[in-house]
């Protein structure tokens, strides 16, 4: 059975009116709404073809018809119309991203409290990765006496700061020294890439400094080699779960809202399958609290680098040309943002 002209109109009716409305969908209500050209028994035909094929079922005995993920999916993949957002949303999104934020991480962290507000859903953003990142600079700023705070940005833009003890005979000179040393030897390897040999320029270049190397190495050695469970999630929006219809089930939302407590599942769900927007629908999530979910995904990078990810969660039952189109112009607002280097610490 080929999927003709006549069944894609109705399974596109089917899609958006349920979308719209949560009510699963009946031929009158298609014939009514959309201008078809057919009667309604011709669509209860239709229909009944299309439920044969898979794209859609009965949640019930005598209801009308909803999408099954493979409907969502068909639709997303060659029936949706591509849409771009309005000019209010590309003002609101371009607004807030240039704000003077401090540092990438208030960057994320706003991105994804924007992203919830726009779409109503729930968003999910993976933060720059923290496990074994490069060295981009070190600096140095005065905090107590005898005591330092030891700033390090890496290469994909977190930054780390540490107290430091250096005692009370080192001088800005010194700590100056111990900086440029560094970021001049340091930059662009991790620790385990640093040869021995320049280990032992550092060494002989800072031989007054001695102790504060070894405070500084040992510091490193967290920073740039930590354990990539590290990374942060930032959630936006996660009671607007409660809005949806899917959802009035206390014990699913309690199942999703235990998931959200575990950085490990989420990534999982956020990390793309394959280059560019990502979409996936029901059953093809492989963690069952989210069989009745959808995740749209994209990646945000700095120089080019892949460092994090934009998602959002919501029912299947989600208006994926509006959230689609969202999610790109936020993650490429987002790579503009910090590409530009408006985040302090990120050169």
């Amino acid at each position: 059975m080929q999927m003709d002209e006549r069944k894609r109109k109705i399974l596109r009716a089917i899609v958006q009116d349920y979308i719209a409305t949560a009510e699963p969908v009946g031929s009158r209500t298609i014939a009514r709404k959309f201008d078809l050209g057919v009667s309604p028994a011709t669509i209860r035909n239709e229909m009944a073809d299309l439920e044969e094929l898979g794209f859609i079922e009965q949640p019930y005995t005598s209801a009308g018809r909803i999408p099954s993920d493979a409907g969502y999916r068909y639709f997303v993949d060659c029936l949706m119309d591509a849409q771009t957002l309005s000019d209010e949303d590309k003002e609101i999104i371009e607004r807030e991203s240039t704000k003077k934020i401090c540092e990438i991480q208030e960057v994320v962290s706003h991105t994804s409290r924007l992203l919830s507000e726009l779409t109503s859903l729930t968003s999910l953003v993976l933060g720059p990765q923290k496990g074994k990142s490069a060295f981009g600079k070190m600096h140095f700023l005065p905090y107590r006496p005898g005591q330092v705070i030891m700033v390090i940005v890496k290469e994909n833009g977190v930054v780390e700061n540490h107290i430091v003890d250096v005692g009370e005979t080192i001088t800005a000179e010194d700590l100056q020294k111990v900086a440029d040393v560094f970021n001049q030897k340091m930059k662009g390897y991790s620790l385990n890439q640093v040869k021995r040999s320049m280990l032992h320029e550092i060494y002989s270049e800072l031989s007054r400094q001695r102790n504060l190397i070894d405070n500084a190495l040992e510091m490193l050695d967290a920073i740039l080699d930590g354990s990539e469970e590290d990374e942060p999630i930032y959630l936006g929006g996660t009671l607007n779960m409660l809005n949806q219809p899917e959802f009035r089930d206390l014990d699913k939302v309690k199942s999703l809202f235990k998931v959200f407590e575990e950085n490990e599942p989420l990534k999982k769900l956020l990390l793309p399958h394959q280059e560019g927007l990502n979409v996936t629908i029901g059953g093809e999530n492989t963690l069952k609290e989210f069989r009745d979910c959808s995740v749209i995904s994209a990646t945000y990078k700095v120089n080019g680098k892949t460092i994090g990810a934009v998602g959002v969660l919501g029912p299947t039952r989600m208006d994926y040309g509006k959230v689609i189109a969202i999610v790109d112009f936020m993650t490429k607002s987002l790579t503009e943002v910090l590409a530009r280097g408006k985040p302090r610490g990120y050169k």
